[in-house]
């Protein structure tokens, strides 16, 4: 006997990327940063272990709001603070969302929509994006209350505009969440719409530029009223102490955040590139991974399996549009160095043994 709802019983779950016990791991499947964060963060984290501990943190992660509006150029009424960025979209599909109610999003995209809609007994609608990624024009017609777009996309690494994104909010009912969970690394972003449009919410993450996935933070941007309603729905204090002194102190390093961001560009370029040497093909990226499909004969799932008997950890999906293709996280100099060196050990052994 099930004590779960039958919905709840018959869902999978999300799966995280595989974390591996031990050293000696090369590690570019959970595209984490490969550099440590500000040193501000760890002085930050120092004085609220010290001081701060014994005390409830501000429900509204205040100093944070007031940070970041003065970095971004918004007003702190205007931020709302998570428990890293899936905190906030699951408040939002809570909130948004009845059950039954469609919740919309392009696919291929971050798997873990799908899982929120099933929580809360909504229907994940899934619009296939075309192959080039663009924009799915099907997506502004699905009546959904609440439309996801992932931008960068994940897994794909592509991006779609911040003209036709307004212009998708604008041809929608109900709400748009825009993911830039890896907005730092891209050329463009999309922060603008929260100021302009009533209906567009803006998420964010400290996980990936800021090299705190480890602490948990995220945070959104929309208007008063949607941040308004959207606190109703979380939890008392979903933000511990020292995550809000950590964000807040990185949040206000930008001069060490673009030096780690315009490092990761340039390793991105690097890998990209050489990878395409070897006969990948590479979809265009904006993000700080590269979806890459392996050259003919090797399969993506046989080629990642390689890779992990030799401790490389990549990310392989096998699901449909993906399950050719491989993401690979941009690392260290280094850590990309063993990789290349790597696939090239192994596709030359192939090709010896071709012969």
């Amino acid at each position: 006997m099930s004590y779960f709802r039958s919905d709840i019983e018959a869902m999978e779950g999300y799966t995280p990327g595989y974390q591996p016990k031990g050293s000696g791991w090369v590690k570019l499947n959970t595209n984490e940063n490969p550099y440590p964060p500000s040193p501000r963060v760890l002085k930050a984290l120092r004085k609220a272990v010290s001081e701060d501990l014994r005390k409830y943190p501000g429900p509204m992660a205040d100093a944070f709001r007031e940070a970041a509006a003065d970095v971004l150029g918004t007003s702190p009424d205007c931020i709302l603070c998570g428990n890293g960025s899936d905190d906030l979209l699951n408040m939002a599909v809570r909130a948004f969302c009845e059950q039954g109610a469609p919740v919309a999003f392009p696919y291929p995209t971050y798997s873990l929509y799908v899982t929120l809609a099933q929580i809360q007994g909504a229907r994940a609608v899934r619009v296939e994006f075309p192959q080039d990624y663009r924009l799915p024009p099907e997506l502004a017609g699905t009546g959904a209350p609440l439309t996801i777009l992932c931008n960068p996309n994940a897994p794909s690494g592509t991006m779609v505009c911040p003209e036709e994104v307004a212009r998708l909010a604008e041809n929608l009912d109900g709400v748009l969440i825009v993911d830039e969970a890896y907005a730092e690394f891209a050329s463009a972003n999309c922060l603008d719409l929260h100021r302009r449009m009533d209906n567009v919410i803006v998420m964010r993450t400290m996980s990936k530029s800021y090299s705190l996935a480890g602490l948990r933070f995220g945070y959104a941007l929309a208007s008063r009223a949607l941040i308004r309603g959207l606190a109703k729905v979380k939890d008392s204090y979903n933000v511990d102490a020292l995550a809000i002194a950590g964000a807040t102190a990185a949040i206000r390093d930008q001069l060490y955040l673009q030096d780690n961001v315009e490092r990761i560009r340039a390793t991105r370029r690097h890998m990209r590139a050489a990878l395409q040497d070897l006969g990948f093909e590479c979809l265009p990226s904006e993000t700080n991974f590269v979806l890459a499909r392996p050259p003919e004969p090797f399969a993506a799932e046989a080629l990642f399996q390689e890779l992990f008997n030799r401790r490389i950890l990549v990310r392989y999906f096998d699901e449909p549009r993906l399950d050719e293709w491989l993401r690979i996280t941009v690392g260290s100099e280094k850590e990309v160095e063993a990789l290349l060196n790597t696939l090239k050990e192994i596709i030359a052994a192939a090709r010896t043994g071709d012969a």
